[in-house]
């Protein structure tokens, strides 16, 4: 090859990366399974991808506002019983099982004409959401006779202290994720209340959130979350893609994990994989996340299903 043209392809490769890399400003980094603080109880195996309970790191702390991201299998007959909470935004995202959310004044067997808010079934695609605030106590246990239940409980740092309690519930289908995919999306989960630091008790009782079709969270945050086959592609728009949706619009911080769904866990087959923004060094497996900072409202980050099965991204888009 000649100078000219070993210069030639240099520029090639170099145009290539550049265009990989739509977000040139954005730092990726990689927060690998292994990495993750891991504790199995028997009745319950957990990972923390934040400082937790009996595990700290200093290097994971906090991301933002967002605080905790525990990914947790707990067995049959089994679980969390009744527990306090107070001033922070709290949610379980069911990946797989079922998961029954009790407020503390529901007891076993007296269930009958109580709302969704006090006894709820978390099961795959449901948000089960909850502001500590003030003070609240509930239970989460697993009631199958026979099967585990798989999900993620995450918590963020709401804007204020002294909300008041509250519980909301919803369900985020396959389908959807599926069809969000299939158009390179994904579907938004969560998105400001609406009324923001200041709403009076009615606007906290209307509970109405920035995007239509999501949850409200005491919170300059989003989450989304898509189903994507492989070699296919998807992008999240940082600020959760509407203009006003949220307040801090430059150097937002979005967190990546993906989780750790396939039969590859337990047996060995293909897995899922993915890779953010078309980069080499930020391709992750199942269990990994990311630090995706310095991005602002508008950026669009890619992600890639490089792996053999479907990836079950989710994305946690904070100030």
């Amino acid at each position: 090859m000649t100078d000219m043209s070993a210069k030639a392809a240099a520029s090639t490769v170099a145009k290539a990366a550049a265009t990989a890399h739509r977000l040139p400003h954005a730092s990726i980094k990689p927060h690998r399974s292994s990495t993750r603080g891991h504790s199995n109880h028997g009745w319950l195996n957990t990972y923390h991808s934040f400082s937790f309970a009996d595990w700290y790191n200093p290097k994971y702390s906090s991301f933002g506002s967002l605080r905790v991201l525990n990914e947790d299998r707990v067995a049959p007959q089994s679980g969390f019983p009744t527990h306090p909470h107070r001033d922070f935004e709290i949610f379980s995202y069911g990946i797989s099982g079922e998961l029954t959310h009790r407020d503390s004044m529901v007891r076993k067997g007296q269930e009958e004409g109580v709302n969704a808010d006090q006894f709820y079934r978390v099961k795959r695609g449901d948000v089960q959401f909850t502001t500590g605030g003030t003070g609240i106590a509930h239970s989460e246990f697993n009631e199958h006779k026979t099967d585990p239940v798989h999900f993620l409980q995450i918590w963020a740092v709401p804007w204020k202290r002294g909300l008041p309690p509250n519980y909301h519930t919803a369900n985020f289908n396959d389908e959807s994720k599926r069809a969000a995919a299939e158009k390179g999306e994904f579907v938004n989960i969560l998105s400001p209340l609406a009324a923001g630091p200041d709403a009076t008790a009615a606007e906290e009782s209307a509970a109405v959130p920035k995007i239509p079709g999501t949850i409200p969270i005491h919170a300059d945050f989003g989450m989304g979350a898509t189903l994507l086959a492989p070699q296919k592609t998807a992008s999240w728009t940082v600020g959760l893609g509407q203009p006003g949706a949220v307040t801090q619009a430059n150097k937002r911080k979005v967190f990546v994990h993906l989780p750790m769904t396939t039969k590859r866990q337990n047996n060995g087959g293909p897995g899922a994989r993915i890779r953010l923004d078309g980069r080499e060094d930020a391709i992750l497996d199942e269990g990994d996340g990311a630090f995706v900072d310095l991005v602002n409202a508008g950026d669009k980050l890619t992600v890639e299903s490089i792996g053999g099965a479907d990836a079950e991204v989710v994305v946690l888009d904070t100030a």
